[in-house]
């Protein structure tokens, strides 16, 4: 489209807070401007909708030229999230444009994936299954987005369908140190170990019993782990750490760990477990 003063604030600043806008500095008069405008317009068509083009006539708009310090042409400006962000002069060759519009368009997957973390902040959650799911449309080997996957069906206890995702993770994920992985295999351990359990009550009851018997503190700290019930779980998992620490190679302090990153949204509750940890620990 074409632009003017009283409508680039529309055009190009509103707009790119959407997809970001490149602004062609252009006249009719100039030769290598029928080079550039046309390789745009196809590759603004190419790349659908990912960024807009807009075309400024500098002899009909020099103030807005002059604003900025357009002295040759053509002259093309990025705008993304309002603001100018790069900008080049001249004539690039196709693949340089590409390198161009491939360094200010966001990649797909990363954008969907921002969508689908708006959409969990404003409870849109089936909004969130979809991002998720064409994010790693674009990209399956994208464990980030897949653990988002997974944590969000967690959350809804639709637990076969997130040991499913599970198995989709690459092994750098899975056979690495990272933290949410292990926090989410703690939370299917703990599904899969409730099921096999007797009650919380007959548990509490055998802990009460033999307050020295370790694996039935674990077995109830999983169970609360498996409902959700993150203090109560900590609480059963501390005593682990202050009686033995190499009870079941230190499974008391790791499934701690574990559950402060399946609690994060819990802040206070968190820090105040891990300063006891800490205690414990010190």
């Amino acid at each position: 489209m074409d632009t003017t003063l009283a409508t680039f604030e529309k055009d190009v600043i509103a707009g790119s807070t959407l997809a970001p806008v490149l602004v062609d500095f252009w006249a009719p008069w100039c030769g290598p401007c029928k080079t550039l405008g046309p390789m745009l317009e196809k590759l603004e068509a190419e790349y659908a909708g990912k960024w807009k083009l807009v075309k400024v006539n500098v002899d009909e708009n020099q103030e807005l030229a002059a604003h900025f310090q357009v002295r040759s042409i053509p002259h093309v400006v990025a705008f993304a999230d309002g603001r100018p962000v790069d900008q080049f002069v001249g004539v690039l060759p196709e693949g340089q444009l590409r390198e161009f519009l491939d360094r200010l368009v966001p990649d797909s997957a990363d954008a969907e994936r921002g969508n689908a973390q708006i959409a969990i902040a404003e409870g849109r959650l089936e909004d969130a299954h979809d991002h998720l799911k064409a994010a790693l449309a674009f990209d399956p080997g994208y464990d980030d987005a897949r653990m988002d996957l997974i944590e969000l069906l967690l959350s809804e206890n639709r637990f076969d369908e997130a040991r499913n995702e599970v198995d989709l993770l690459s092994p750098k994920t899975t056979q690495g140190i990272d933290a949410r992985f292990n926090a989410i295999k703690t939370r299917l351990d703990a599904v899969d170990a409730a099921a096999d359990l007797p009650p919380t009550d007959a548990l509490e009851a055998r802990v009460a019993a033999q307050p020295d018997d370790l694996e039935a503190r674990f077995d109830l700290a999983s169970a609360f782990i498996a409902r959700r019930k993150y203090a109560e779980a900590l609480e059963q998992l501390l005593v682990i750490v202050q009686r033995d620490r190499t009870f079941r190679e230190d499974i008391g302090r790791k499934t701690m760990l574990s559950v402060f990153d399946l609690a994060a949204h819990q802040q206070e509750l968190v820090a105040q477990w891990r300063r006891k940890l800490s205690a414990a620990l010190n």
